[in-house]
């Protein structure tokens, strides 16, 4: 099975991460994609306290109606905190024989070079960069931290990097939809509407809620 991986703190989730989870499952035929919400992310600081359990409500409420997505709480059981290569190697041992494409923002990707034990992920299954407003890196060799890209080759063409491990790493554009889960918190403490940003379900279980109308 050819299961993609989409983290992040989700907070809420809204269209563009839809999208972006659609187009990589079309372009590289995969089977499902695994939303898995961060319980603890190591790289920003949670805005307006939202518990895990609300998050993990909200994807749940996003993906329901397509069977090709589903969403893991797994990050949520787990101590410590959310480190992606942590959360990929529990899922290649939970399932052994499925073959992983991690699917990254260009904004994050920029910025892997801080991530915890990054190396390790290139080395552990493939990597899908998805464009994002603001963050080019179109030339996926030049975005590389320097201390490792003699491990990688570069086929232009394809816009897909060959790391020596045998996975890649692939450039994926036209899906910059600029929605970000900030601006969306923002509107809502405003009272001010986030309908066409998030899937209506979301909509209704935010201002049902209330959800960030206390979010300093």
């Amino acid at each position: 099975m050819k299961t993609g991986i989409l983290g992040g703190t989700f907070n809420p989730v809204h269209l563009a991460h839809l999208r972006i989870a659609d187009e990589v499952r079309d372009t590289f035929a995969l089977d499902r994609v695994l939303f898995i919400p961060a319980a603890s992310p190591p790289h920003k600081a949670m805005e307006g306290e939202v518990p895990f359990e609300t998050r993990c409500a909200m994807v749940r409420l996003a993906t329901a109606d397509n069977p090709a997505f589903a969403v893991s709480d797994m990050e949520g059981r787990r101590p410590g905190a959310s480190y992606s290569i942590d959360t990929i190697r529990a899922l290649k041992k939970e399932h052994p024989g499925d073959e992983f494409f991690f699917i990254i923002g260009s904004d994050s990707f920029l910025d892997i070079g801080s991530w915890y034990d990054y190396e390790a992920i290139f080395a552990s299954c493939n990597l899908v960069v998805a464009a994002r407003p603001g963050a080019e890196a179109a030339d996926l060799l030049a975005a590389l931290p320097v201390a490792i890209t003699a491990q990688f080759c570069y086929y232009p063409a394809e816009k897909r990097l060959a790391h020596r491990s045998g996975y890649s790493v692939y450039w994926l554009a036209g899906v910059p939809l600029d929605i970000s889960s900030r601006s969306i918190r923002g509107l809502a403490r405003l009272g001010r509407s986030i309908r066409y940003l998030v899937p209506e379900a979301v909509e209704r279980y935010i201002n049902e809620q209330r959800i960030y109308a206390h979010d300093g």
